[in-house]
């Protein structure tokens, strides 16, 4: 009978982790006390902006890319396309033309730390507020231009990163949960668009990234998203020009 009673608590707590690991929710759940609702009404935070207007965001992480980055911007010139990218201070630093490039022809930059740190509950603010001056000299040296916009990296976040980020300047951006394309595992260009077409709203914020290790299936999956979306109706706007749409 013991045997049976601890085999049975193990797999109920397998169960319940495998649910956090895989939940939309759990992509980018609090390190610290309080949930999405409470910092959303706040305003400290935006996951997406539910509106009237048939308008998206397309984000991409952890640029930029001479290779990844460029066929992209490509790709959404093509189709005349803005976008925001949230850059890591190092990259930006190693590949200064790309990010320019991305300011020149319209598209948004938003700070996504210097080397991709994961902040949680035990990350000093001073920690995190380092990460986030760095990045935001490497973007001011590379185009001139300041980040009003914050992703942390795998969406963790906690009071402290949030109020730190605040008094730094930056708005927290997350995602829509129903846009997560997890293209960073490359879990084929199908699994990809089918995300995002089938979950299509307005006001979403898509999450892509624009450097992967690997070969990037994000490329392929932008040729088919792009226009079907457009064919759809949708614009494609920054995440800045997003908020500054009112929820009904």
């Amino acid at each position: 009978m013991l045997v049976y009673f601890r085999r049975t608590l193990l797999i109920a707590c397998a169960a319940i982790l495998a649910m956090e690991v895989l939940s939309p929710a759990a992509a980018a759940a609090p390190s610290g006390n309080r949930g999405r609702e409470y910092y959303e009404q706040r305003g400290d935070v935006i996951w997406e902006v539910p509106n009237k207007e048939k308008v998206i965001a397309l984000t991409f992480d952890d640029g930029p890319d001479p290779e990844e980055t460029t066929h992209i911007l490509d790709l959404l010139k093509q189709y005349d396309a803005k976008a925001t990218f949230f850059v890591v201070g190092k990259q930006v630093e190693k590949h200064p033309e790309v990010a320019r490039r991305e300011v020149a022809e319209g598209h948004e930059l938003g700070n996504h730390t210097y080397d991709h740190a994961y902040f949680n509950r035990g990350s000093s603010a001073e920690t995190i507020a380092n990460q986030l001056r760095r990045t935001q000299e490497a973007i001011f040296k590379a185009t001139g231009k300041r980040s009003y916009l914050f992703r942390p990296p795998g969406g963790f976040y906690s009071d402290r990163m949030i109020e730190t980020s605040k008094k730094e300047g930056y708005l927290v951006v997350m995602w829509s949960w129903h846009q997560d394309t997890r293209d960073w595992n490359r879990p084929g260009v199908g699994k990809i668009v089918k995300k995002v077409l089938g979950n299509a709203r307005n006001g979403d914020i898509v999450l892509m990234h624009d450097h992967v290790e690997g070969k990037s299936q994000t490329i392929d999956a932008l040729k088919k998203i792009l226009p079907e979306l457009k064919k759809r109706g949708f614009r494609f706007v920054t995440v800045s020009e997003l908020t500054r749409y009112n929820i009904p």
